[in-house]
């Protein structure tokens, strides 16, 4: 069918008045119109008739006779026929020959023959999807003349090959459509076309696309269309092929894709020009359309004073001039009957007409835009519906329609009215008569109709450069009106996105409301509730590589999350549609939305433990199914647990309490200025709140009784190797578990049972939109940055060629900046209205409420799915960093989500959570939010958090997650190091700094297991990077993955260096009193990095490895991992006032370490260093630089001084009685029971991360010191 009417201002939609044009232009050069608006009040009735016949002026003879159906077809018979050509096929059709005739003598389909894989048709007719890897197929349909087409929708959008292939080309399991010499293709997803080689060709395509296959064998050209433009001459001089050998329609699918094949069964949508289709219409249809265009204009005579201003003016006198009533229902009839027989006289027919021509006729009627004509289409409704044909025919509608709406684009000068909404709007006003909507219910492919109707189809960025082609943005210095021009095109696409999820909620209350005509009874609800678990069991597996077969639209994945949300959060208005539809069942809460109703909550956990098979191939929080199956056998499948909202947290708040959360207070109401001007704020914003740090997606009213748990809670058991204390869990009086069966009957549609399905919905369709959106916003931080920086580099640049370069950067910047501003405007109107972040909001405080309270019983917590709490935390980031925000990051935690710091700090290290990924993801979630100084202050007043969170990072600081855990102690510790002041980085946590101070005195164990780790850690991020800069020089060229790499580890090392220099501030004592071993793993440390930093041959090329793209030498220099040693040492000397002898100590230890040259000229370079980039005049750093500066000159005294004594000194040690490890020591201590010798320090540093001798690996029992005890 052809594109919509209303692109060209046209009353008809195109396909209908394509058709029409056809047809009429034949019976013009036969009869002539003298019909005259001024003279149709003194006509007749005779007139009236000639009108809607479009006949010749008195053409019909006065009768005396009243107007009957006899009179009406009488005229069709002995009038119309005679001004009507014998229908012909369109076209000369020399050229084509239908190869394989077994499904009818003229249909074209896919040829089972050609097929090499496995395609299966998914839905008849053609739509197909591949099953193998890679699969290929013909249809059954040569040309070796003339000029011809068909028309592919794209069901998905990825690696799929679309084009034609001579009979003799053959295919493999990897060679298809385009890699032989007589075949050629275009893949969108690659953007090339393909002859034997790959080249760039085309535009990339997204799932709804309509593709346009043209083979012009006059001038030997093939061409492809994308939604009816051209994406020019694809391949020319294409070799002639003799007759009845020619080429034929060929698709190459890779696994999983689908697409549905148009060669003509149906009008196309974008009909081109000039090209024929290879399946030739039906040749009865020319007077189906001229019947609908007849019945056309008689609704015109009916409602002429609801039509247009000029319909109105011309009709204005023509309804005044016979009595329409009397005329209506005769002439209606007739045309009906005569529709359905013209249909029944050719096979092909009905689908033709209901696909195009009749469709097109009732969104004529219908109109595309608002007001709509609701009674004019009640009335041909009516007329249609009563004729048995029309059931047959539905099936045809009904699939047009939901075709519509995945094809339809946005089109700007169409908002708010564009997309899919026309076609939804008359889809629910069609589905709004029980009959109908029977039909549609009684529909073996109900499932996917109805998912068409749920789609919409998502633009990509060649798209986005119509849809808003003005761009803005903070700082930008264009020109004012291109803000309010940004700001109007925002506006109306979000007219446009909510009109279109009206109709979505619209539909979605229908299927509720529906009661299908079946015994026993079904409440009202069922039928959507089978609809929704059909399609969450086909997509369950939808984020895995390759998804299952079969899987839906992202689109019908976001539209119905959508749908669900706002019947949670907001309420659906629930009232009766018709006198058909009647509520059995309870009714939804429709004053109070189920995500903000307060007090008493209650949760089916049977949707968790039941023996599902639709639902057990989820993973769990403990494990597989089967495994806890066997390890919590299920006693009661019918369990409820029930507890009071707020109950998990002191001081909550709750929708109970007179403060209210963020979803439900007006906390929002300073943000009113944000929501009218967004695109000021975002680009403000979005700068404000970026990290350094990367944040992981997927990115992440009662108080509390102090009594017990009851009895049934308590005497579960814990699959937990530490004490529930030890988690901090806090004894809960409003938890209680009940049965069900008294209260729910799982028969009804529950609001639990749709949160579950919502939280499913967002985990496999929203949460990759998230990951999306966060990625531009992120690149568009970044993008503003480096505009802004080349700006400035530009304005101080004078060399000619520097310029050059600078403005070749700064265009290409500005070029990923536009598309990441008009990407983040399609997320922001797509995602992120206030009432989407309302119910996210309300969502998080119900499943973070659920997930506590249900840690509390292990038997039950681990049945979780793993995506609730994926869902959590990548909902709560999403929201967090929405732009623009939801509320003031000041109350974002406080007012509502308090309870999300308290589950992420106690479960982050929790044993039950099987999966190592999730812990991480929330270890990942503190990590980022620690950042920021808000979010920092919510940990801060968390009592869970001050209780476990020391101890708990520093136990989980191990080969996993030292990231995350060094990002969090240097968020909690900064400030306090040498030379950071400079930075402005006084915003740390001293409460959490006093409680990592008391929690490494008082567990001396766990400190020394974490300090261990720490030097290892460091000490591989120096010896890495140390390598990855060696390897550079080697190659003489700076690779920018080298040099990325070298980045990320070199920030790793200057923060695991912080951390340790945090460390000797506050707790001097580990390394000046305690083990030996600290203070000299310390010392060591500190000469290697000294030594990488200082001897470095080229520095030039040292700086160049480490500099990210756009940064200066200022933001990223040696300074930053050279300021933590010097920060080390002058703490050490700092607290070795304290002790006896203890400044001595640490000189000593330095002067005893060998290779006393290098390590004085590494202090050297340290004291040389220009510090003036990290430290403000006046800074109290400089005393340290002073300090370091004495520290230096006495222990080179004490290096000479210890040099000279050894001179003439012959007693050295034996070479047998020396360390073979270190060479510098006595061999002083024994493995036992192995006997090997070796010195005390190595022996003892190397116990810290293995227990087995070094020389034999026999376990070690116990180490004895040459003349002391065991140690």
């Amino acid at each position: 069918m052809g594109e919509d009417s209303r692109r060209g201002g046209a009353r008809l939609s195109s396909g209908l008045a394509v058709i029409l044009a056809t047809e009429d232009s034949r019976v013009s050069n036969q009869s002539t119109h003298v019909y005259n608006c001024e003279d149709f009040g003194h006509q007749t009735a005779e007139r009236a008739l000639e009108y809607i016949f479009d006949l010749p002026y008195k053409s019909i003879q006065y009768s005396t006779k009243p107007i009957s159906d006899e009179f009406v077809r009488s005229i069709l018979k002995n009038k119309v026929l005679k001004f009507r050509d014998p229908d012909l096929v369109h076209g000369d059709r020399d050229g084509i020959c239908i190869l394989n005739k077994i499904y009818g003598p003229y249909s074209v389909s896919i040829d089972d023959a050609s097929i090499c894989g496995e395609i299966r048709t998914f839905k008849q007719p053609l739509l197909v999807e591949s099953l193998s890897m890679f699969s290929s197929a013909r249809a059954n349909a040569c040309v070796w003349k003339g000029k011809w087409m068909y028309e592919v929708v794209l069901e998905t959008s990825g690696v799929q090959q679309l084009g034609w292939a001579a009979i003799s080309c053959s295919f493999s399991d990897c060679k298809g459509v385009g890699h032989a010499q007589d075949s050629y293709a275009f893949d969108g997803r690659r953007v090339s076309k393909l002859n034997g080689e790959a080249r760039a060709y085309g535009q990339s395509w997204v799932v709804g696309d309509v593709m346009g296959c043209c083979i012009n064998l006059e001038q030997d050209e093939i061409s492809f269309y994308r939604n009816g433009v051209s994406l020019g001459v694809a391949f020319e001089g294409i070799r002639k092929i003799e007759p009845g050998f020619g080429y034929c329609p060929a698709i190459s699918l890779s696994q999983c894709e689908r697409c549905d094949l148009n060669f003509g069964s149906h009008p196309f949508k974008y009909p081109i020009e000039g090209f024929l289709p290879l399946q030739a219409p039906p040749t009865r249809r020319s007077i189906s359309t001229y019947l609908l265009r007849c019945l056309s204009r008689l609704l015109e005579l009916q409602c002429g004073d609801k039509v247009d201003s000029l319909s109105v003016e011309k009709l204005g006198r023509l309804k005044r001039f016979t009595p329409l009533l009397e005329l209506f229902n005769p002439i209606s009839h007739v045309i009906c009957e005569e529709f359905f027989a013209a249909l029944d006289a050719e096979a092909g027919s009905l689908e033709y007409a209901g696909w195009g021509p009749f469709v097109s006729f009732l969104m004529e009627v219908f109109r595309m835009q608002a007001p709509h004509d609701y009674a004019s289409l009640d009335r041909v409704l009516d007329l249609f519906t009563d004729n048995e044909k029309f059931h047959l025919m539905f099936h045809h509608i009904i699939n047009s329609l939901s075709y519509h709406c995945k094809t339809a684009p946005l089109v700007l000068m169409e908002c708010p009215y564009s997309g899919s909404y026309p076609y939804l709007a008359l889809a629910c006003h069609i589905l709004r008569r029980e009959k109908l909507m029977v039909l549609l219910w009684k529909l073996s492919d109900f499932d996917f109709l109805l998912e068409g109707f749920f789609s919409m189809k998502i633009p990509n960025k060649l798209d986005l450069q119509c849809l808003i082609p003005t761009v803005w943005w903070s700082g930008s210095f264009d020109d004012a009106s291109q803000e309010s021009s940004m700001m109007l095109t925002i506006t109306a696409l979000t007219g446009a996105i909510t009109k279109i999820e009206e109709m979505h909620r619209e539909l979605c209350r229908l299927i509720i409301q529906f009661v299908p005509p079946i015994t026993p009874p079904h409440l009202p609800g069922s039928v959507f509730r089978t609809f929704l678990q059909n399609l969450l069991l086909k997509n369950r597996c939808a984020d895995h590589n390759p998804p299952s077969p079969g899987f839906s639209s992202n689109s019908v994945l976001v539209s119905l999350y959508n749908v669900i949300l706002h019947l949670l959060s907001e309420g659906f208005d629930m009232d009766e549609t018709g006198g058909w539809m009647k509520v059995f069942g309870p009714k939804f809460e429709t004053e109070k939305g189920f995500l903000h109703r307060g007090g008493q909550q209650n949760f089916p956990v049977g949707l968790f433990i039941k023996d599902d098979p639709h639902r057990t191939d989820i993973s769990r929080i403990g494990g597989s199914f089967s495994h806890l199956l066997k390890s919590y056998p299920v006693d009661d499948e019918d369990e409820v647990i029930r507890w009071k909202e707020g109950c998990m947290d002191d001081d909550a708040i709750t929708h109970s309490t007179k403060q209210k959360p963020c979803c439900c207070s007006n906390a929002d109401a300073d943000f009113t200025r944000i929501t009218k001007d967004p695109i000021r704020y975002i680009t403000k914003g979005s700068r404000s709140h970026c990290s350094s740090i990367p944040e992981r997606s997927a990115q992440v009213a009662a108080e509390c009784s102090t009594s017990s748990l009851n009895d049934e809670i308590v005497d579960k058991p814990s699959s937990s190797d530490r004490s529930e204390s030890e988690y901090g869990y806090q004894p809960v009086h409003h938890l209680w578990s009940v049965h069900s069966s008294a209260h729910l009957t799982m028969a009804t549609l529950k609001e639990e049972e749709l949160l579950d399905a919502m939280l499913l919905l967002y985990h496999i369709g929203l949460a990759p939109n998230f990951k999306q959106a966060s990625y531009y916003m992120s690149h568009q931080s970044q993008s503003i940055f480096l505009l802004e920086e080349t700006d400035r580099q530009i304005k101080e640049k004078s060399c000619s060629e520097q310029l050059k370069r600078l403005k070749e950067a700064r265009n290409l910047y500005r070029k990923e900046l536009i598309d990441c501003v008009r990407q983040c405007a399609w997320y922001r109107i797509y995602f992120f209205s206030r009432w989407k972040q309302r119910g996210m909001y309300a969502k998080c405080m119900w499943i973070v409420q659920l997930l506590l309270v249900l840690s509390k019983v292990d038997s039950l917590f681990a049945y979780v799915p793993e995506f609730y709490l994926e869902v959590l935390v990548d909902c709560f980031h999403a929201l967090r960093r929405s732009d623009p925000p939801y509320v003031p990051s000041s109350v974002f935690i406080k007012q509502g989500l308090a309870s999300f710091v308290t589950f992420v700090v106690t479960h982050f290290n929790d044993p039950r959570i099987s999966s190592a990924d999730l812990r991480d993801l929330l270890l990942q979630s503190i990590s980022v939010l620690v950042q920021y100084k808000d979010y920092l202050a919510a940990f801060e007043s968390n009592d869970t958090a001050i209780h476990r969170l020391p101890s708990a990072l520093l136990s989980a600081f191990d080969n996993r997650s030292w990231v995350p855990v060094m990002n969090i102690l240097m968020r909690l510790c900064r400030g306090s190091g040498f030379g950071m002041s400079k930075h402005g980085e006084s915003s740390s946590s001293v409460l959490f700094q006093g409680l990592l101070r008391e929690t490494c005195i008082h567990d001396e164990g766990l400190f020394t297991a974490f300090l261990n780790r720490l030097f290892n850690t460091l000490s591989w991020a120096m010896t890495e990077f140390s390598v990855s800069v060696r390897e550079m020089q080697e190659k003489y060229q700076v690779v920018e993955l080298h040099q990325r790499k070298c980045g990320v580890i070199f920030d790793l090392s200057c923060n695991l260096a912080r951390v340790l220099e945090f460390f000797t501030c506050e707790i001097p004592r580990a390394f000046l009193s305690g083990p030996d071993m600290n203070l000299r793993r310390l010392a060591e440390l500190i000469v290697f990095i000294m030594n990488h930093m200082a001897s470095t041959a080229a520095i030039e090329f040292f700086e160049l490895s480490i500099r990210r793209q756009g940064l200066s030498l200022e933001k990223i220099n040696r300074g930053m991992i050279l300021a933590p040693l010097v920060g080390i040492v002058s703490n050490l000397l700092d607290a070795s006032t304290e002790f006896e002898d203890g400044q001595q100590n640490v000189v000593s230890l330095f002067a005893s370490m060998g290779c006393a040259s290098t390590m004085h000229y590494g202090f050297q370079y340290l004291l040389e260093y220009n510090w003036a980039g990290s430290l403000r005049p006046g800074d109290s750093s400089l005393m340290k630089l002073k300090q370091l500066e004495n520290f230096s000159s006495l222990l080179k005294r004490r290096t000479e001084s210890r040099d000279s004594s050894k001179v003439g000194f012959s007693s050295a040690l034996a070479e047998d009685s020396q360390c073979c490890i270190c060479y510098a020591s006595e061999a002083d201590s024994l493995f036992q029971p192995c006997s090997h010798r070796s010195c005390f320090g190595c022996i003892t540093r190397h116990l810290l991360n293995c227990q087995r001798c070094f020389f034999c690996n026999t376990t070690v029992l116990d180490v004895i010191r040459v003349g002391k005890q065991t140690l």
